[in-house]
């Protein structure tokens, strides 16, 4: 059954040191063959004939039979007769010759003229991925220019989809192109950089892998997107955690720094069991503060205590496998099961 799972990247942090310490349970999978698979769709789009554009655009297609038809129809919309009156052949036509695009291009070509350095990354956390879910299908990579609208998106058998126009680099002018985007404020745009690159397009993965959250107070959001850390960290168990999280290195620190405070911050607000989103929001959801921590404190330290939290338990029950994990759906229980308490 083919499935589409569509996420705006509105997230992201400047890249520092924050390296993970060597972990007893990163598993050995030196064993594992996997083939990555990295298609440029972008390449090929700006490089056909416009003078043959019929045939090119037929042939494009064919080539990539499910993804041209989610980036046509749904990120361009092309067959849309409000957004294209032209007809979908002249408005792929207009769209790779229109200069601000093309200069968009150019300028993605020139950030990653290849993506050869980032294949043993990919093949590395394939491997791990293959390791915790050996019946699923191993992903493969397609890139592509979206004109700032759509990050990335999983379809298909694990098909995972990144546009590269959203990893520019932190000092890339986003914000002059949409200056009133909250989307591209700075503390989102920081992280908007190739280092940020892997992480980024396996989290549609990991969001389809942990699925939907079906509680709505404060802690249940709080393990729901710590199992989500959780399994990127076990994809990613070299990446520094600044990088998973979309923080700063200092605010990473801050937070080890201050575990205890934030978890006490949590119980003496009663806020672990309210369901006010806008009362908890900033603790889970992309934002530059949490309201009532220090001016260090990121946003979404909520998602990091659930990381602990979901850490703790897995430490518990070593011998629960990451489905298992994430099939958990009593937040409550978790907690309880992990016995969780921040170190002094």
């Amino acid at each position: 059954m083919q499935r589409i799972l569509v996420f705006l990247l509105v997230v992201f942090g400047l890249v520092t040191s924050c390296q993970k310490d060597n972990r007893a349970d990163v598993p050995d999978v030196s064993d594992i063959d996997v083939e990555v698979e990295i298609r440029r769709f972008e390449q090929e789009l700006f490089s056909l004939d416009t003078n043959q554009m019929g045939t090119e655009l037929a042939a494009l297609e064919e080539r990539y039979p499910y993804f041209s038809s989610i980036y046509f129809d749904r990120i361009l919309g092309t067959r849309d007769p409000e957004v294209a009156p032209q007809g979908h052949e002249a408005f792929v036509r207009g769209f790779i010759n229109y200069p601000t695009v093309r200069k968009l291009y150019d300028t993605i070509q020139t950030v990653f003229p290849t993506l050869d350095p980032y294949r043993d990354d990919f093949a590395q956390a394939f491997r791990y991925f293959q390791y915790y879910y050996p019946e699923q299908p191993v992903p493969n990579v397609t890139t592509y220019l979206s004109e700032y609208s759509i990050g990335a998106f999983i379809y298909g058998e694990n098909q995972l989809a990144v546009g590269l126009d959203f990893f520019l680099g932190a000092d890339y002018p986003y914000q002059t192109y949409y200056p009133n985007n909250p989307n591209f404020s700075a503390y989102l745009t920081r992280s908007f950089t190739p280092e940020h690159l892997v992480s980024k397009t396996l989290r549609p993965l990991v969001d389809d892998l942990t699925g939907q959250g079906s509680g709505q107070t404060l802690l249940d959001m709080m393990v729901h997107n710590g199992k989500k850390l959780y399994l990127l960290d076990h994809l990613l168990p070299e990446t520094p955690d600044s990088i998973k999280l979309e923080m700063t290195g200092n605010q990473v620190q801050w937070l080890e720094d201050n575990e205890r405070e934030i978890w006490a911050f949590f119980l003496e607000e009663d806020l672990l069991y309210s369901a006010q989103w806008q009362e908890v929001r900033k603790y889970v959801d992309y934002s530059p503060n949490s309201p009532g921590m220090p001016p260090e404190a990121p946003g979404r330290t909520g998602n990091w205590l659930g990381w602990k939290i979901v850490s703790a338990y897995m430490k518990r029950f070593p011998e629960t496998s990451m489905q298992e994990l994430m099939e958990l759906g009593d937040a409550q229980e978790l907690l309880t099961e992990s016995r969780y308490k921040p170190a002094l």
